[in-house]
């Protein structure tokens, strides 16, 4: 047993203990959490600074660009209504694609606050993000250190598509949603695990491996559930994970079910939707036509960029399963791997797909973790160039969309 999770238990028996020990976590997590904000406000700065160089308002740019016009449009006027402006495709049922629960938090706090949607979108994406830096540092701290937990904030925040932590984007709210019940899971709360898997469920499609992480978990106990204790605790103890296993999808399957009652074509109903926009399941093969195209034709940056992305992270996902990780983390991230190279579909977008995926750092911050200050230094001050420069682009220059 770790000491955090004696922390935690000792913690949860003392009055006013919630408390005290999430402003102890936060004390523990602060250095990672300022590296986080430094980095994203420099990437917003960089930003800001080319829009308006370009005449463009900055918090346009960042709270109202591609699908936040679309998640923007779903907050202020429901399901159903029109397209938004020059953009595509303009089908009555193209906004069902966009899960529900950010939408929905978009318009419950410009209700209670008036600050309009498009920067209670901001408000919570760069919430999130925060919140997802700080669950992302909890993990690897568990399993691996505090110095090891920061880099691994630092090298999230450092991706080459890292801009989109910035943009009201689903990605931050699905990271966040994910590094803590992933956290839950490592430290014992598996009930917490699956409410947070029903929260992901209902923020992006791919949030599904959230459930299966949890469903992991309970595989695992399961498994080691006669090495554990007196026979009444570990009953107890596999129900609640049986539970949370049970619960988990539960927000996903209930949007995808509404999705085919409101469009009258059943279970089908939602992938029907993923059609209009040329999504589905083909095992990987559009991704492979695409990467082939790649050494035919010549193309945008952004191409050749995803094509690298995608590379990387087969790679390092091998290095993680030598890692040997504890298995709901690697379900997690396999199954979003799968699920990103997998899919067809608008093929920039799959680096954007892989954000959440962040135990595929964890090798790398390991890494950084023992590595000497100069190759540190270096190491990091290169990746922050490429994405900030490289972020710039993608929000103010690319032809094409995130």
């Amino acid at each position: 047993m770790s000491a955090e999770t004696v922390d935690t238990a000792a913690a949860a028996v003392r009055p006013g203990s919630v408390r005290v020990h999430v402003r102890a976590a936060l004390r523990r997590a602060a250095p990672a959490l300022a590296l986080f904000a430094a980095v994203r406000f420099a990437g917003v700065l960089c930003t800001a600074l080319w829009a308006w160089r370009t005449g463009r308002h900055p918090r346009s740019l960042l709270g109202a660009t591609w699908d936040s016009n679309w998640y923007l449009g779903v907050a202020r006027y429901g399901y159903g209504s029109p397209a938004p402006r020059h953009m595509w495709p303009p089908d009555a049922l193209a906004d069902l694609a966009f899960f529900p629960l950010y939408p929905g938090l978009i318009r419950g706090l410009s209700a209670v606050v008036p600050i309009g949607a498009l920067n209670a979108g901001l408000l919570l994406a760069w919430t999130a993000a925060a919140v997802a830096a700080w669950g992302i540092f909890a993990v690897g701290a568990h399993l691996y250190g505090r110095r090891a937990g920061t880099f691994l904030v630092v090298l999230w925040a450092l991706l080459p598509h890292a801009v989109i932590q910035s943009l009201s984007y689903t990605e931050p709210l699905l990271t966040a949603l994910a590094a803590w019940a992933l956290y839950a899971l490592l430290t014992g709360r598996p009930l917490w695990a699956g409410g947070l898997a029903v929260l992901a469920g209902l923020a992006r499609p791919n949030g599904l491996a959230v459930a299966a992480a949890v469903v992991a978990a309970a595989v695992v106990r399961a498994w080691w559930r006669g090495r554990d204790g007196p026979v009444p605790r570990r009953k107890r103890t596999l129900r609640l994970y049986w539970v949370a296993a049970l619960i988990a999808p539960a927000g996903w399957l209930g949007y995808v079910l509404w999705v085919g009652i409101r469009t009258g074509a059943g279970p089908r109903g939602y992938f029907q939707v993923q059609e209009i926009w040329g999504s589905r399941f083909d095992f990987g093969r559009d991704t492979l036509r695409s990467v082939k195209r790649l050494f035919l034709h010549d193309g945008p940056l952004l191409h050749p960029v995803a094509a690298a992305v995608l590379a990387v992270s087969v790679l390092l996902l091998v290095l993680l399963v030598l890692d040997r990780p504890p298995l709901p983390l690697l379900v997690y991230t396999v199954v979003l791997v799968v699920l990103a190279l997998g899919g067809t579909g608008y093929f920039p977008s799959k680096p954007r797909f892989l954000l959440p995926a962040f135990p595929l750092l964890v090798p790398a911050a390991v890494v950084l973790a023992r590595a000497r200050p100069r190759t540190v230094v270096l190491t990091v001050g290169s990746l922050a160039a490429l994405s900030l420069g490289y972020g710039v682009y993608l929000l103010a220059m690319a032809p094409l969309p995130l």
